[in-house]
């Protein structure tokens, strides 16, 4: 079986959920401090800090996803949009590119990176 690959958008998303919840987490934890206002106010406030972190994060995420290609994915048919010169489908996590001379190589997400790599 072969390694699942992810769209980049949708794993900037999922960090973004992860931070809200584990904002609402750290924000609950302060209940368990009440006898200490201190420690109960800095708890909440940690938490607070994460969900408005993610939230933008949610914002850079949607500003960037209005700028990125959308191509059709040739195994399943749907739009999909694209970061980068490599990508994953959003739906069916086919690895995707429209650079032509990557077509038939191994997927590597670091074709992405801006530096010059050794194969070059």
């Amino acid at each position: 079986m072969g390694i699942k690959y992810s769209n980049k958008i949708n794993k900037i998303r999922t960090f973004a959920l992860g931070l809200v919840f584990a904002g609402l987490f750290i924000s609950y934890l302060g209940v368990f401090f009440r006898e200490s206002p201190l420690v109960m106010a800095l708890f909440i406030l940690i938490g607070f800090l994460a969900i408005i972190l993610s939230t933008v994060v949610y914002f850079w995420i949607g500003m960037l996803s209005t700028k990125t290609v959308q191509v059709v994915c040739p195994t399943c048919g749907k739009p999909t949009k694209m970061l980068g010169r490599v990508d994953a489908c959003m739906y069916c996590k086919q690895p995707l590119t429209m650079d032509r001379e990557l077509e038939g190589k191994e997927f590597d997400e670091t074709y992405n990176r801006k530096q010059k790599r050794a194969d070059n």
